[in-house]
């Protein structure tokens, strides 16, 4: 049964790899604490997140159901256990002690017995039921929710949970590829955004690094008749443009989605040869991590179904959670 595993302090040393004279963050985050132990989501309650004085709560959604209902390969669920992995074991100093995050665990979802595409796709719209109400139960304790994915999916019910918790539409950056605005043909990694338009717990979106490329005329048609919308693509920025003016727009309720497709050569359904430096996306975060309401990354991937390995992107998550922190705490 599809549940959120509720991680105690012995879940997180057990991920821990000791050095004598040195101190790593799992030996100082925090965990969820009750009277009687969490079990699943639904045990979670706002006054029990309230009790942490952690001002960021870490979970991962590994499952790739989402891409594959997208037609994409299989492999963004091998994300969220190395980047655990590699983020336990940052060290614990003057610039990150690790105190700052509760990590609450991740969600085990179980494979759909029927594996067609409408299948897929039925089973994305539950996991959609299960995450929102977490969403929506950290962003009301005042915490800063960050998502470890999972496909890109998993937006709407990030977007739904934040927007149900503060009563009205927020505004998302993504940093992508892809627009994600595909039709409502039922629930994948590439509407996530379209469903959150259309139920109105999204306002204003806001699009960096689109490639023109991989975004359909359809798409493209919408971008520049809806208001709400405003794009810069990565081409444009190769030659100028820049993130100034999307953040001069953003408002004060705004969630930060970065897809990993869009960081060159890091491994994804739709690794890219061309895209943002990886030191462009720690730029980014350092500088701008106060505006943003929670922070998801999603669609990386250490092992995929097609053969293709790449430890990096364990690393690579671990530095992008730990700048977030850095970068809202300065």
């Amino acid at each position: 049964m599809d549940n959120l595993k509720i991680y105690s302090q012995g879940n997180i040393d057990h991920l821990l790899i000791a050095r004598d004279g040195e101190i790593k963050l799992g030996e100082r985050v925090n965990v969820y604490q009750h009277e009687e132990r969490a079990l699943s989501g639904d045990s979670i309650s706002v006054d029990g997140l309230k009790a942490s004085s952690s001002k960021f709560v870490l979970f991962g959604i590994p499952e790739d159901i989402g891409v594959r209902a997208n037609l994409g390969i299989a492999g963004a669920a091998s994300m969220w256990r190395p980047s655990l992995v590699a983020f336990l074991n940052i060290q614990s100093n003057r610039f990150l002690n690790g105190e700052e995050v509760l990590v609450l665990g991740h969600f085990e979802i179980d494979e759909p017995e029927d594996s067609s595409l409408m299948g897929l796709r039925n089973k994305v719209a539950q996991i959609d039921e299960l995450v929102y109400p977490v969403i929506e139960k950290i962003v009301a304790a005042g915490k800063i929710p960050i998502v470890i994915g999972g496909g890109h999916n998993n937006a709407y019910p990030i977007i739904k949970g934040t927007s149900l918790a503060h009563e009205e539409p927020i505004a998302v950056l993504n940093v992508d590829a892809h627009a994600d605005l595909r039709e409502l043909e039922g629930r994948h990694s590439g509407n996530g955004f379209s469903y959150a338009l259309k139920e109105n717990y999204l306002n204003n979106y806001f699009m960096y690094g689109l490639h023109q490329n991989y975004n359909n005329e359809a798409i493209l048609n919408q971008i520049d008749t809806n208001p709400k919308f405003k794009a810069v693509f990565f081409e444009d920025i190769l030659t100028g443009a820049d993130f100034t003016d999307i953040v001069n727009e953003i408002g004060s309720v705004v969630g930060l989605e970065i897809d990993l497709d869009c960081v060159q050569n890091v491994l994804s359904s739709a690794e890219t040869p061309s895209g943002f430096a990886i030191n462009d996306i720690r730029k980014l975060i350092l500088t701008s991590a106060k505006k943003f309401s929670y922070l998801h990354l999603s669609e990386g991937a250490t092992r995929m179904l097609d053969g293709r390995v790449s430890r990096l992107t364990a690393k690579l998550v671990a530095y992008l959670v730990s700048d977030f922190v850095k970068g809202y705490s300065s």
